[in-house]
């Protein structure tokens, strides 16, 4: 019994801890690509049913879920940009993508937040600039104009979907 109280207090003091650094590292990745960033505002986002047909045929790309965290960088009253944070099933591991988008719709950058697969699985800082400055009609196509990466293919996959289905909530949803 004293061991399972050491763990829950264990548990519950360490939670805080960890969902404080991820709030960080989102603070330092987003204020390192938009300028003048006064706040990031966390908010969570649920399809519905109508919402999800439409992102998902935009997206060209398979979704898994309804519900999404995306961020509104704001600098002053004014919103700059969004970020919308993509957690994918990879192999049999998630993946948890941050993408982040002006108001333009301009792709500003991809950055990975976590990845539970081997580290040989995870593409080098050179491919995931490629998403760097995309615009909005830039088709994100693995192959075509995002290449592949020969043995990590389906995480240049997952990434590259995931770019596509976070670029289709923000046209459809975040922009308007």
């Amino acid at each position: 019994m004293l061991k399972f109280l050491f763990l829950l207090w264990l548990g519950v003091t360490l939670l805080p801890a960890g969902i404080i650094k991820s709030n960080a590292a989102i603070d330092k990745v987003v204020k390192a690509s938009f300028s003048n960033v006064t706040a990031i505002e966390p908010k969570q986002l649920i399809l519905t049913k109508t919402l999800f047909k439409k992102v998902q045929a935009k997206a060209k790309a398979p979704i898994r879920t309804k519900i999404y965290r995306y961020y509104r960088v704001k600098s002053g009253a004014k919103t700059i940009g969004y970020g919308v944070l993509m957690v994918r099933t990879l192999r049999t591991k998630k993946a948890t993508v941050l993408y982040a988008f002006d108001n333009k719709g301009k792709l500003k950058f991809s950055e990975i937040m976590a990845f539970g697969e081997p580290p040989e699985f995870v593409p080098n800082k050179q491919w995931m600039q490629l998403f760097q400055d995309k615009p909005n009609s830039a088709k994100l196509t693995m192959g075509k104009d995002i290449p592949t990466i020969s043995g990590a293919t389906l995480s240049a996959r997952t990434i590259t979907e995931g770019a596509r289905v976070a670029r289709a909530i923000y046209n459809e949803i975040l922009r308007k």
